[in-house]
């Protein structure tokens, strides 16, 4: 969808990573066929995956509404990976450094096939960022993993808050140095775009219809309130004439 000429004051776009830029259900999935092989396993990681994702979630909320004290999104989810091997019977399989390792995966995700074309192109017209909940040393070890074209690498641990907080939005403006009108939030996670929208952000849709895996479905339908709905960061830098 082309951008309207309301747009023109957009100085810079912030990006979510995990799922939006990179790819975490391939890593995922290929981690444990080589666990599953080289240990013997049955394991259905599809379905730990998930779970896996699920109590990481939680958590976040349970401390974004102060019921839980801010904690580093890594540990996080080496927490919720010891409450994942014990619901599913799985807690004497992995040592505390096997886990170690498993948990490592969320630092070596992959870059969507469009995710490097299109960030240079929209580097070249707009500042980029990063505005992600994962940890700085996890996010920089992201963006070289997948070698990412960054102009910052801003992240949810700096405002000690996450998504959808509006302290983490303000992050941006506080260190990009921009108003919120000027700032645009590119994300395939609606709740992170209405709550960007909130803030007083423009918001940029794009479709990562394989996010979870082929078998999943999504919500990438458009929506009105909506600046910019794409089908990936070419097709973004496209629709901003980068």
């Amino acid at each position: 969808m082309a951008a309207s000429a309301s747009l023109a004051s957009v100085r810079a776009l912030t990006f979510d990573v995990q799922g939006t830029c990179a790819d975490f259900c391939r890593p995922l999935l290929r981690m444990g066929e080589t666990v599953n092989r080289d240990r013997g396993l049955a394991i259905d990681w599809g379905i730990l995956s998930a779970d896996w994702r699920g109590l990481y979630r939680a958590v976040l909320d349970d401390i974004i509404a102060g019921r839980r004290p801010w904690l580093r999104v890594d540990r996080i989810y080496r927490e919720t990976l010891d409450a994942l091997l014990e619901r599913h019977g799985l807690s004497a399989t992995f040592t505390a450094a096997e886990r170690d390792e498993l948990n490592l995966v969320w630092s070596r995700l992959d870059a969507w096939p469009d995710s490097v074309e299109g960030l240079a192109r929209l580097r070249r017209r707009f500042v980029t960022s990063t505005l992600s909940n994962a940890g700085m040393r996890t996010m920089v070890a992201v963006v070289k993993h997948a070698g990412l074209p960054f102009d910052a690498v801003l992240t949810a641990e700096l405002a000690q808050s996450y998504k959808p907080a509006p302290a983490v939005y303000q992050l941006a403006v506080d260190l990009l140095g921009f108003r919120p009108e000027e700032i645009m939030m590119v994300a395939c996670h609606k709740y992170d775009l209405k709550a960007a929208r909130a803030f007083g952000m423009r918001t940029a849709f794009v479709t990562r219809p394989l996010e979870f895996g082929p078998d999943a479905k999504p919500d990438v339908a458009p929506e009105p309130w909506f600046d910019v709905f794409a089908t990936d960061f070419v097709d973004l830098a496209e629709a901003l004439g980068a």
